[in-house]
């Protein structure tokens, strides 16, 4: 199994992606099948699409992380970032021409789309390189830990950042 995640942007068109990577026989396949299983109110997991019709592969599951709770955010979500999580495991796969074997493989990518998001081509830009990167970091083994251990004084993160100011 390999566990990805990458934030690209910033403000309310920032996407933060994170992705589960393996063998549809295993965990990741598990979790796929659970999550597409249990739908809740907000949250109903859904498969990736290039175009109706046409379902990007490996199979991926789009899992949003913010409920739905308004017809913009709904629309932008269904939208924009889903088709750029699309593009961008299009992208990761022909990273990896070859070395992934997608009849074999699932993907199941935690999707953070903020509610006041806006701009349909940054979320689609945004989330098309955080899903690329979130998967080929998973497979890279990345960060190291020297980089996790470089940054152990320094954390932040979006919503963090919108509450203490920086200097």
């Amino acid at each position: 199994m390999f566990i990805g995640e990458s934030f690209v942007g910033d403000g309310q068109n920032a996407a933060h992606v994170t992705t589960m990577l393996g063998p549809r026989d295993g965990p990741v396949g598990a979790a796929w099948a659970l999550a597409m299983a249990s739908p809740s109110p907000g949250h109903a997991p859904f498969m990736v699409f290039l175009q109706p019709g046409l379902s990007i592969q490996p199979p991926t599951l789009f899992v949003n992380r913010v409920s739905m709770t308004n017809q913009v955010h709904t629309e932008i979500t269904l939208g924009p970032a889903h088709a750029g999580v699309a593009a961008g495991v299009a992208r990761a796969v022909q990273k990896y021409d070859g070395d992934l074997d997608v009849r074999s493989t699932a993907i199941v990518a935690s999707v953070w789309v903020d509610v006041e998001a806006y701009d349909a081509d940054a979320i689609y830009m945004n989330n098309k390189a955080a899903t690329t990167s979130a998967i080929l970091n998973g497979m890279d083994h990345l960060p190291s830990l020297d980089e996790v251990l470089a940054s152990v004084d320094a954390p932040w993160n979006e919503a963090y950042r919108r509450y203490k100011p920086y200097n």
